[in-house]
Formats: structure tokens, C-alpha cells, sequence
């Protein structure tokens, strides 16, 4: 099971790019597919994809701790992630309705979708040597792409939605992340086991690019309350598009 690449896969090297072709070339196969699906059958396809996801991230789990750390607690890849959130969300939206079902899928349009295409075009964690890892990595994320588009065709058919909702699912998500940063630095105390879920652990400067060098500078809460505000922005403006393309749509119609 642990076969690996003669070489750890390069950033844009052919691994990587041929990765990035798939995806597209599969979400848009998939577009076509969908395109014509009703609500009900859209929000299926959502629930399944995301229990999937879930069976998937057990698998690998179990593949991580034998075959990349030998057997030995590490919660590296602890699945609190700001991209791991699209599968509870995928998974979840159909036992919800109303506000909450609507904050599921504007974030699975937005926030989602903005961690993805930053994970995918920068996936210096998923660049691993283990075959098995790798093709979990960019499978998962490029059905992340799918379920933002489901999310997207499913708004379509909506009269109205809200951002809101989704800003205070993703910040709640994010103060169980760093409530997971902290209670594993207290009780691990060893950067090279402890999880940095949505790289906003307190105790140590992120890896992230850009924003390592503002905690070097500035200190990691900032850095922290900087990021945080950079997602949420960067998500708005994603929505922004999709209001856009869903007035053209309707005024099309009229």
C-alpha cells in the first residue's frame, strides 16, 4: 500500500500540473451532468459526496498513522482543517433547512472554494512522496470544487440567500480550531505532533506565506486577527461574483 514516487512530488512539476488538469477537466464534466439537476437531486448528490469525503478521511487517518508516522501519535493531519469543513458541510446540509442550510451552502460556495484554489495552486503539504496521500490530497480537493458548484446551482435556484450566516459558521469553526491549537500545545507541547488547524495555533508563528512574516514582525495574534479578516474578505468577494452572475441571470430571464 505505501508506494511512492521516486521523488517527492515538485511544486508545478508534472505531478502537480496534471493533478490541476484533472480536476478541471472532471468539475466540468460534472458541471454538464448537474446542470439540469433539481434542488432535491443537487442537495442528494451534496450529502453523499460529503459522506464520501468523511469515509475517505477515515482511510486516510489510518494511512497517515502506519505509513507516515510509523505508529506514533502525530495530529498533523487532524481533520479540522479549514478545508475539512467542506465535507461536515456537504455531509450536513440536508438534515438542515432554512438559515442554517443556507449558511452550509453559501460557505461551501465561498469559504471553501477560497481555501481550496489557494490549497491547490500552493500545496506545499500535499506535495508528499506517499502515491495514496497525494491522490487522496488533490481527489479530496478537487471535490471540494464540486461541491462548491453544486452549492452555487443550488443558490441558483434560490430567490435570496445571505453572507452573514456563513461568516459566523466559519468563525465559530475557527474558535474550535484554535480551542484544538491550544488544548494539544498544552498537553502535547512539541510542534512536530501538534495539529495547527486553520494555522491559527497561538503558540507557534504560521507556515503560511506572507502571513509568517507579518507574525514575525507584528506577533502571531495579530497575524491571526489579520488572517482571519483576509479569508472572510476574500470569501465576500467570491459571493460578490456569484450575486453577479445570478442578477445577469435573472435579468436574462425577464
Amino acid at each position: 500500500m505505501d508506494i511512492r514516487f521516486k521523488e517527492i512530488p515538485a511544486l508545478f512539476g508534472k505531478e502537480h500540473l496534471t493533478a490541476l488538469l484533472l480536476i478541471v477537466i472532471i468539475n466540468m464534466l460534472l458541471y454538464f451532468i448537474f446542470k439540469n439537476k433539481e434542488e432535491k437531486t443537487l442537495l442528494k448528490i451534496t450529502h453523499y459526496t460529503g459522506l464520501f469525503m468523511m469515509l475517505a478521511e477515515i482511510f486516510k487517518q489510518y494511512f497517515c498513522y502506519v505509513y507516515v508516522f510509523d505508529r506514533q501519535l502525530n495530529l498533523w493531519f487532524f481533520p479540522w482543517q479549514l478545508c475539512s469543513m467542506a465535507m461536515y458541510c456537504a455531509f450536513l446540509v440536508k438534515y438542515f433547512k432554512g438559515t442554517k442550510q443556507e449558511a452550509l451552502l453559501v460557505f461551501l460556495a465561498t469559504f471553501s472554494l477560497l481555501s481550496d484554489i489557494i490549497a491547490l495552486v500552493l500545496p506545499y503539504d500535499m506535495l508528499r512522496e506517499q502515491i495514496i496521500l497525494f491522490v487522496h490530497s488533490f481527489a479530496y480537493h478537487g471535490l471540494i470544487i464540486t461541491l462548491a458548484m453544486l452549492a452555487i446551482m443550488i443558490l441558483n435556484k434560490r430567490k435570496d440567500h445571505k453572507f452573514y450566516p456563513a461568516v459566523i459558521l466559519f468563525l465559530i469553526m475557527a474558535f474550535i480550531a484554535e480551542i484544538i491549537n491550544v488544548a494539544s500545545h498544552h498537553l502535547l507541547n512539541n510542534i512536530y505532533i501538534e495539529p495547527d488547524m486553520f494555522y491559527i495555533s497561538p503558540a507557534y508563528p504560521t507556515t503560511q506565506p506572507v502571513f509568517n512574516q507579518l507574525a514575525l514582525k507584528f506577533g502571531v495574534y495579530t497575524e491571526i486577527v489579520v488572517y482571519l479578516l483576509s479569508i472572510i474578505l476574500g470569501s465576500y468577494l467570491i459571493y460578490l461574483i456569484i450575486r453577479h452572475f445570478q442578477s445577469e441571470r435573472k435579468t436574462s430571464k425577464t
